[in-house]
C-alpha cells in the first residue's frame, strides 16, 4: 500500500509541474501548440479546399495539356487543389459518370455532354442551374452568348459551354478576285449568292465544289435552314395515314430545300460531274483554284493546312448565304459539352465559391482561347487563339460573328431514311422524282 501511495504521489507531482510549465493563452484562447477543436466543421473562406473534377480531357485528348495548364493556374491563384478524375470520352466513361450520380459519388465539377445524356442527373436535381448560381454570383457565365448555351428539357441552362465543331462556307479568294466578286460577309444573302455564282460561271470557273453523289448533306442541311428558322431546323416531316406527305410548314421547308438544290443544279453552279464525282475530287477542285465555294466543316481547316500549306492565304472561311428569316451568321455546328456544378458542391459552404471560380477560370476568354484553333465557341467576344495560320485566323474571325448554331437535321432521322433521302437527291435535281416524293420516301423509312 505504501508503495502504491508513493507512486500515486509521484505521478501527481509530475502532472502539477507540467501544468505550471504552460503559460495561459490570452483571453482564454488556445496556445500555438494546442490542437484545434476537432468538432469544428466550418472553415474560413480563405481555407484551401480540394475539388473533385471529372472531364473528358484525359488520355491523348488534344487539349489535355491546355487543361492541365489551366488547372495549375487555378491552383496557384486560389490555393485550392484539384483532384482530377478526367478520362477519355467514350461510352464506358459516360456510363460511369451517370452511375456515380446514382450512387452519390458524383464530382464537384463535371465537364460532360449537354444533350439528352445529361437529363438523368438534371432531372434528379443533382446539378445547379446557371440562374440559381447567378443569384449569388450575378456575373457567372456572363461572357457567354445565351443563345448558344444548351437548354435542358425544363428550358433552363445548367452548363457553361466550351467549344465545338462548325460547318460553314470555305472560299477560294483567288477565284473571287479573278471574277471580281467581293468576299461574302455576315449579311450575305441568297440573292447575292446566286448573282455571284452566275458571275463566277460566266468567267469560266465552277461556282460550287460539291459532290451530290457522296456529300449532298452539307448543302441540304443549310437549304432546310434557309427555308425555315434556326429554332425549327430539327423538325421532321410526317406522313398521312395513306403514306403521303403531310402538307405542313415542316414538310414544305424540306421540299423547298430540295428544290433549291435542283435550281442550283439546273443553273450549272455545281461541277459538271457532280452526280458521279467523289468528295475528294470536288475538294481538290476547290483547292486547285477551279471552284469558288465549298461547304464543309471545321476539320477541313486541318486538311488544307496539311495539303496546301504554301497556299493558305488563298483560302478563307466565310458565311453560308442566308435566305428568308435565316441569317448568314447562323451555322450548323454544336457545342456538345460544358461545365456543370453539382448540387453536392453548391450545398457545401467550403466548396461553393471554389467550384464557381474553377468553372470561371476554365471558361474564361483567355483560357478557352488556348483550347480553340478553329472550333466555334459561345464567347461573346469570340476566342482569340494565338499562333494561328492564315486560314485558321479567318475561321476564328468568322466564329466570333456567329450568332447561333444548330445540329445537322439529317442526324435526327434513321440511317435508312438518310441513305434513301441522299440517294434520291440525284433523281430530284435531274427531274426523275419530285421533291415531295423524295421526302415522303425517306420519312417512310424513319
Amino acid at each position: 500500500m505504501k508503495k502504491f501511495l508513493a507512486l500515486l504521489l509521484a505521478v501527481l507531482m509530475v502532472l502539477s509541474l507540467a501544468a505550471c510549465g504552460q503559460s495561459a493563452a490570452p483571453n482564454g484562447g488556445q496556445t500555438a501548440d494546442e490542437p484545434k477543436d476537432p468538432g469544428t466543421t466550418e472553415q474560413p473562406a480563405s481555407t484551401p479546399v480540394t475539388l473533385n473534377v471529372v472531364t473528358s480531357y484525359g488520355g491523348d485528348d488534344g487539349n489535355r495539356k491546355n487543361f492541365e495548364a489551366a488547372v495549375k493556374a487555378y491552383e496557384e491563384a486560389t490555393g485550392n487543389k484539384i483532384n482530377d478524375g478526367s478520362a477519355t470520352s467514350n461510352e464506358e466513361w459516360k456510363a460511369k459518370v451517370l452511375t456515380d450520380f446514382e450512387t452519390g459519388s458524383e464530382p464537384d465539377v463535371l465537364f460532360f455532354f449537354t444533350n439528352a445524356d445529361a437529363e438523368p442527373f438534371i432531372t434528379a436535381n443533382k446539378v445547379v442551374s446557371i440562374d440559381e448560381i447567378r443569384t449569388e454570383y450575378p456575373d457567372y457565365a456572363a461572357n457567354m452568348k445565351e443563345s448558344m448555351m444548351a437548354a435542358a428539357a425544363d428550358g433552363k441552362h445548367y452548363s457553361v459551354p466550351s467549344s465545338g465543331f462548325w460547318e460553314n462556307m470555305f472560299v477560294n479568294k483567288t477565284v473571287l478576285e479573278a471574277c471580281g466578286v467581293a468576299m461574302p460577309g455576315p449579311d450575305y444573302t441568297w440573292d447575292q449568292f446566286l448573282a455571284d455564282c452566275q458571275t463566277i460561271l460566266d468567267n469560266g470557273y465552277t461556282p460550287i465544289a460539291c459532290s451530290l453523289f457522296e456529300v449532298p448533306h452539307y448543302w441540304f442541311e443549310f437549304a432546310v435552314m434557309n427555308n425555315g428558322t434556326l429554332a425549327t431546323q430539327l423538325e421532321i416531316p410526317t406522313l398521312n395515314e395513306d403514306g403521303t406527305l403531310h402538307d405542313d410548314a415542316v414538310s414544305q421547308k424540306w421540299v423547298a430545300a430540295l428544290n433549291d438544290l435542283k435550281d442550283l443544279y439546273e443553273r450549272g453552279y455545281f461541277p459538271k460531274n457532280t452526280l458521279t464525282a467523289s468528295d475528294a475530287e470536288t475538294v481538290a477542285m476547290f483547292g486547285d483554284g477551279e471552284a469558288a465555294f465549298l461547304i464543309d466543316g471545321s476539320w477541313k481547316v486541318g486538311y488544307f493546312t496539311e495539303n496546301h500549306s504554301d497556299e493558305l492565304e488563298n483560302y478563307s472561311v466565310s458565311f453560308v448565304p442566308g435566305k428568308g428569316e435565316r441569317k448568314a451568321t447562323e451555322a450548323i455546328g454544336g457545342i456538345s459539352m460544358g461545365y456543370f456544378i453539382t448540387r453536392k458542391a453548391w450545398d457545401d459552404p467550403a466548396k461553393r465559391e471554389a467550384a464557381v471560380k474553377f468553372v470561371e477560370t476554365l471558361t474564361s476568354d483567355e483560357t478557352l482561347s488556348t483550347f480553340v484553333t478553329t472550333e466555334v465557341t459561345a464567347l461573346v467576344n469570340g476566342a482569340k487563339p494565338a499562333g494561328l495560320n492564315a486560314l485558321q485566323q479567318t475561321a476564328a474571325d468568322v466564329n466570333a460573328e456567329i450568332t447561333g448554331v444548330i445540329g445537322a437535321v439529317q442526324d435526327t432521322i434513321s440511317s435508312e431514311a438518310k441513305a434513301d433521302l441522299f440517294g434520291n437527291i440525284q433523281k430530284v435535281v435531274t427531274g426523275q422524282m419530285t421533291a415531295e416524293e423524295a421526302v415522303a420516301s425517306a420519312i417512310a423509312l424513319n
